[in-house]
């Protein structure tokens, strides 16, 4: 099967090189995909900007109406969604089922749009002067999105711009094409009109063209922080509105007090939900004091019981693949050379189908802070243990890294929490939660080098970044009035 662009309402087969598609799974080649070029950008751009001059132009509670029917069809069609992600992603079908309702609930967020475009004014700001403020479109955006997360990350991105009056180009990843352009045709469904929404498969030529090109306004990537400022430093050189969310390295904080059984699960889904693939995966388990040797062992017993397999063919699994071959070789050399750095593999699973893309999951423990892998992303099902003494030792710790996604502290010393709270150097704190990422109405707020720009994706500061302000000044003297004798 080949997966064709969507441009000016039309599904077209680019004359190009074309990558490959699998399910993690199975090792199986399930698509084709374009690897298209700057010509296709170029029919793109240019469809967006025939749609955005009427688009921009529809009355907004228009705009609205669309995005309430999108929402609809996107409910009724968010099993089929996420059987398509875990084919192609190897999600389980529940963390599927998940991408695609996290996603819906911005669609949710979006149809409010009427209310959360509005400008501001103030009468009387001088003699006979009132002055209003007015929230516009900006004109063609454009999104790049990352493997991880086929429905949700997309989903960030395009309802709000579209909601806004811009028009959209996706670039999703093209390892996992299929949703996107699923997302795409509902959306038509709904009633979008053509070139609103467009969809340019491809690689990295694709990405450097949506970064320079003249015709587009804003750029919005999620993916890892060497890419995110690549995408970052390329389009602000080219004037445009850039948010970019790069990698993270996530902290679990488990205080001596902390609730085991809720922990517990919070910790496993934080680490290994996704197998490890996301930007707010909990990658790093600190336990405080005498809580760390009796964390090593909750986890490996818990590790024992995790199931990996099929995510294709077993909806019990709890674990699925990562999602390509070289994914899988990377992860797993980390995993065989920690030991070569003086750290201690405390549990590695190899209960796993053996075709497909599988690591089984792993504990490394005594991980120093000068270690490689507690410095960089492993983006995998790996988690390295560190033995703090103190709560202050673990935020000095984990404040030394660039990033700064997320952290989570599980406790019940409300004194403990204000603290990390205040002190983490991150943008998304979790206080009892394992995975702090916030919902629709509030913005994905990384700092440091797990972002680049000033605002952030969803929330308000997504319809902020997809709009620019325009401030009216009127006069209206009432002399002119009593002239008239009115």
């Amino acid at each position: 099967m080949i997966v064709p662009n969507y441009i000016a309402g039309k599904w077209i087969e680019p004359e190009t090189e074309f990558g490959n598609v699998y399910n993690p799974s199975r090792g199986e080649r399930i698509a084709r995909v374009p690897l298209s070029g700057g010509a296709d950008v170029d029919a793109a751009v240019q469809a967006a900007f025939k749609a955005f001059e009427t688009w921009s132009k529809t009355p907004v509670p228009q705009r609205a109406a669309v995005l309430f029917r999108y929402k609809q069809l996107l409910d009724q069609h968010a099993e089929e969604l996420a059987r398509t992600v875990t084919e192609e992603n190897g999600k389980t079908i529940e963390e599927a089922r998940g991408d695609v309702r996290r996603g819906i609930e911005v669609v949710d967020f979006a149809c409010g749009i009427a209310h959360l475009a509005k400008g501001e004014s103030l009468p009387q700001i001088a003699d006979h002067i009132d002055a209003v403020t007015m929230r516009e479109p900006l004109g063609i955006c454009a999104g790049i999105t990352p493997f991880n997360f086929p429905a949700m990350v997309p989903l960030w991105m395009f309802p709000i711009a579209i909601a806004c009056g811009n028009a959209f180009i996706l670039k999703p990843s093209e390892k996992v094409p299929l949703t996107a352009n699923r997302l795409a045709a509902l959306f038509t469904e709904a009633g979008l009109p053509e070139g609103v929404l467009n969809i340019v498969h491809g690689a990295r030529e694709v990405v450097d063209t949506l970064c320079a090109h003249p015709g587009i306004a804003a750029v919005s990537f999620i993916g890892s922080s060497r890419v995110a400022e690549h995408v970052y430093t390329l389009a602000c050189s080219h004037g445009k509105r850039v948010q970019a969310g790069g990698g993270a390295k996530n902290a679990l904080l488990v205080m001596p007090d902390a609730e085991p059984e809720s922990t517990l699960r919070a910790v496993l889904g934080a680490a290994y939900g996704c197998a490890g693939q996301r930007c707010m995966a909990g990658s790093v388990l600190m336990g405080v004091g005498a809580a760390a040797d009796e964390w090593r062992e909750r986890m490996t017993a818990a590790l024992a019981r995790l199931k990996v397999d099929d995510t294709s063919a077993n909806d019990a699994a709890d674990m699925g693949p990562v999602i390509d071959p070289a994914a899988q070789e990377r992860i797993n050399r980390v995993i065989a050379t920690a030991p070569d750095k003086g750290a201690e593999i405390a549990y590695r699973g190899d209960n796993h189908p053996d075709r497909g893309f599988f690591v089984g999951p792993a504990l490394i423990d005594r991980v120093k802070p000068e270690m490689q892998i507690f410095q960089e992303e492993i983006f995998g099902p790996v988690l390295s243990m560190l033995r703090p003494k103190t709560l202050d030792e673990a935020i000095a710790t984990m404040n030394q890294l660039s990033f700064g996604n997320g952290a989570s502290i599980f406790t019940s010393s409300g004194a403990a929490a204000r603290q990390f709270t205040r002190e983490m150097q991150c943008g998304m704190i979790g206080v009892n939660v394992g995975v702090p990422a916030p919902m629709a109405p509030f913005p994905f707020s990384g700092w440091n080098k797990s972002f680049f720009g000033d605002l952030h994706v969803q929330g308000t500061e997504g319809v902020l970044f997809y709009t620019r302000q325009r401030v009216v000044l009127s006069r209206w003297d009432e002399t002119y009035v009593r002239q008239q004798g009115w």
